[in-house]
């Protein structure tokens, strides 16, 4: 193969289908590499080659479904799409344990989303802050023009904050433009409100505005979760011990509380992903929301009830749409959502904080008491036996004889392949 080079003129010119021949040449694909990219499942070349730039084909992961959850006293079947074994198994279960008790108690997410405006070079601050107060009504006006329909719906612009920052360029304001989206996610709106105002701000406040744009850092649309989970379904005394212990350990240490908050969004993303919302927003924001006090800490808290079950709750913000971007436009989101039955941005969030805390519940529940990996362990050496070339027929078998020798490695998995063609009894 001679050298490869990334300068490719045009690409984005062709079609879908002289991309994908294109590519083909390049990387030297062959004919079964090939049917893997031609093969785009849900989607059609049209379609799909409107969603990005370049596109050469799909990309699927696994779509699940997670049962046994009640929240508000209604019943859901949530949908997941996540490659990590044993996290959907985890979050039933988990939520299985909370039913007992009525399951999770969700409360309203209100669907304020911030688009931030920063104006620089400011001679005299209090004059500036002055005048965007004293023009707030105006402001607001303007930012409402942009979308009448989101008004006459009950949405739009709604207040403004102002923040003063001292940065290493001087002191900035950095106004907060507080955007009821309604069911939307609302980046657009938000945005498009943000560069509506920005002329006749810089026009009052003689300063100069610079980024006009959304903050993922929604703490205007928390979602907020509550359940009680059965200490005898969790395992006893011991393991409910050993979830607080756990849950001690990240509110003390950040490196625990990052892979803390990491088993909360493996539920959290697995929704965003499969009803078409933005998962990188999410994260983001779940992270920063996670280290507003200066200290990175954990999204959920625990703590006995009087019976000595273990109650948990999670705050987080959680920025989920039901109309717009790929919400409407991906297929699956659309069953996804339909499976749902969820009718509000506000519902889908309660449901996700629900499902973030009992994904969080079921990861310390392991640790406390199994290790995390057996539940992993189970899925991942029968993705290690298909690696290895072992047949359909004989995966579950090669799969056990891995565990039980805790030797999971494609070498070993062909070794035993082996010694059963071979005629060995194992």
């Amino acid at each position: 193969m001679k050298e490869l080079r990334s300068d490719i003129s045009g690409f984005y010119k062709l079609s879908f289908e002289e991309r994908q021949q294109k590519i083909s040449k390049i990387i030297n694909l062959n004919e079964e590499e090939i049917k893997l990219l031609q093969n785009i499942g849900y989607f059609v070349p049209k379609q799909i080659d409107t969603l990005i730039e370049n596109v050469i084909g799909s990309y699927q992961l696994p779509f699940g479904l997670a049962f046994n959850f009640k929240i508000n006293n209604k019943d859901y079947i949530i949908p997941m799409v996540i490659e990590e074994p044993s996290v959907v198994a985890a979050a039933s279960n988990a939520a299985k344990f909370a039913r007992k008790h009525g399951g999770f108690f969700s409360e309203n997410v209100k669907s304020v989303m911030i688009s931030q405006i920063q104006i620089t070079q400011i001679q005299d601050i209090e004059y500036v802050r002055k005048q965007i107060l004293d023009n707030k009504d105006q402001i607001l006006k303007i930012a409402n023009e942009q979308d009448p329909l989101l008004n006459e719906l009950g949405g739009g612009a709604l207040d403004l904050e102002i923040r003063e920052l001292d940065t290493r360029r001087g002191k900035m304001l950095i106004i907060h433009l507080l955007v009821n989206v309604l069911d939307a996610m609302g980046a657009n709106i938000v945005n498009t409100m943000a560069e509506a105002v920005s002329p006749y701000i810089e026009e009052v406040t003689e300063g100069k505005i610079y980024l006009r744009i959304l903050s993922n850092l929604a703490t205007h649309r928390i979602a907020k979760s509550k359940a009680t989970f059965d200490k005898d379904l969790l395992g006893g005394t011991q393991v409910v011990e050993g979830i607080l212990n756990a849950y001690e350990f990240a509110l003390a240490d950040p490196y625990r509380a990052t892979t803390h908050n990491k088993g909360i969004m493996n539920g959290i993303v697995a929704l965003t992903l499969a009803t078409g919302n933005d998962t990188r927003a999410i994260e983001s924001g779940a992270h920063a929301f996670a280290s507003l006090s200066g200290k990175y800490s954990p999204l959920t808290k625990f703590e006995l009830d009087s019976k000595g079950n273990l109650v948990g709750e999670i705050e987080v913000p959680l920025a989920l749409g039901i109309i717009g971007g790929m919400t409407k436009i991906h297929p699956m989101a659309r069953l996804a959502l339909k499976i749902l039955n969820v009718k509000s941005a506000s519902e889908l969030s309660q449901v996700g904080a629900a499902l973030g805390l009992a994904q969080n519940v079921a990861a310390l529940r392991a640790l406390a008491s199994e290790g995390i990996q057996k539940g992993h362990m189970a899925l991942h050496s029968r993705n290690i036996a298909k690696i290895a070339g072992v047949p359909d027929e004989l995966i579950e078998k090669v799969a056990k004889k891995m565990i039980e020798e805790k030797k999971i490695r494609v070498d070993y998995a062909k070794e035993i392949l082996q010694k059963i063609n071979d005629g060995e009894n194992l």
